[in-house]
């Protein structure tokens, strides 16, 4: 049993290897960039999960109704150890809030610069994920391009004896490398999309909170109403 697997998984794999040298090199490039943006959309969506981006801010939350009560040291103690991006941003401006050598104009440009620095860390791996967009269809129309120019050769040096069908061959396999890359420019550019607007939305929460913490408003949320 374990020997016919085996026997599976070459013929497999020996399909996929004579599938992509059909391509040419323009194939073999597009294979190696499907590979790495596979690895990069796994990568990002672990690097977001481990950031807090889908834990809905809860904890937040609680620590701001505790901030607006005015328990500011119950409110950054509970923060302390939380790694979300929201967490660390409100930790960050009510530390800033408190320092006494900051004025309300320093708190707040202190707390900005926390924030570009959180953002900057939560975009990473994204030019990757547009660059793979970009490139995909680019390796793809390279690869038929040159395809077509060898078919056309082929043709022009059989002359009056040349073979349509392996014309015909020629062409689809040279078509092979635009449909390749446009596979792997379409998974590439929903997921960029999708990490985009889960970062807009964890900028909003972040702008919002850090606007309650310095200004002193508080919007009262179904979490806190609980709390209490």
């Amino acid at each position: 049993m374990e020997t016919m697997t085996n026997g599976s998984m070459q013929m497999a794999f020996d399909r996929l290897l004579a599938f992509v040298s059909m391509g040419g090199a323009a194939m073999w490039a597009i294979a190696i960039l499907s590979v790495i943006t596979v690895a990069l959309i796994l990568w990002k969506a672990m690097r977001l999960l481990s950031l807090g981006a889908w834990s809905g801010g809860k904890r937040t939350d609680l620590a701001l109704g505790l901030w607006a009560n005015g328990h500011k040291e119950e409110a950054i103690a509970s923060l302390k150890s939380r790694r979300s991006l929201r967490a660390m941003l409100a930790l960050a401006a009510m530390q800033a809030t408190l320092k006494p050598e900051l004025d309300q104009t320093a708190a707040e440009a202190e707390t900005t610069r926390v924030a570009r620095a959180l953002l900057v860390r939560a975009r990473a791996g994204l030019r990757g994920l547009e660059l793979a967009s970009t490139i995909g269809p680019l390796l793809g129309l390279l690869g038929t391009v040159t395809g077509m120019i060898a078919a056309f050769q082929a043709l022009q040096e059989a002359g009056s004896r040349a073979d349509p069908a392996a014309l015909a061959g020629g062409i689809w396999e040279a078509l092979l490398t635009t449909a390749a890359g446009m596979a792997v420019a379409i998974p590439a550019s929903i997921a960029l999309t999708w990490f985009e607007s889960v970062l807009d939305g964890l900028r909003h929460d972040m702008e919002d909170s850090a606007t309650q913490i310095l200004h002193g408003t508080q919007q009262v949320t179904p979490q806190q109403q609980a709390a209490e």
